[in-house]
């Protein structure tokens, strides 16, 4: 399929977003999860996902008031095209890679493979920081055993770290 980017003028000045369907896939990459998205928009830089998509890459939900995970909620007007949010052919789709520039995340993009990594969300970093509890995370024990830090709710943890180099 043919690749076309559309150049829209909106208040801030120009904007190009992508103006067709693309038949290619991409792949998201975040917090240990991999997602295939068979049906992305046509662009060299960002990543347009149909909404229905955002919540499998990165737990972010499309809701009448914007994009929202728990507390946080980034604006999104769906009655017009935008830098985050467009219709083509009466299907709406999502810029994924400027919901990460809003939240400050850090983003990889291999262009040749269609891949897109994603880091954490400092935003909700820091509300581990507020609450004082940390994420749930494993790791294998020299036993060769899975062990969670949830294993250990309501008892205190000592955890040591370590590098070789």
């Amino acid at each position: 399929m043919q690749r076309r980017t559309l150049l829209c003028t909106v208040a801030a000045g120009a904007l190009l977003i992508p103006a067709m369907v693309s038949a290619e896939s991409a792949t998201a990459l975040y917090q240990g999860r991999t997602v295939e998205v068979s049906d992305t928009l046509a662009d060299p830089t960002d990543l347009w996902v149909p909404p229905a998509e955002l919540e499998a890459i990165n737990g972010f939900v499309l809701k009448p008031e914007g994009a929202c995970y728990e507390d946080v909620c980034i604006p999104v007007k769906q009655t017009e095209d935008s830098e985050i949010f467009v219709s083509r052919e009466a299907k709406g789709w999502f810029n994924v890679s400027e919901l990460s520039r809003r939240l400050g995340q850090a983003e990889a993009h291999d262009a040749e493979h269609s891949v897109w990594s994603f880091g954490e969300i400092p935003v909700v970093q820091r509300s581990y920081l507020e609450s004082a509890v940390a994420p749930d995370f494993e790791l294998v024990d020299r036993q060769g055993e899975t062990v969670r830090l949830s294993d250990f709710r309501g008892k205190k943890v000592l955890l040591v770290t370590w590098a070789s180099w």
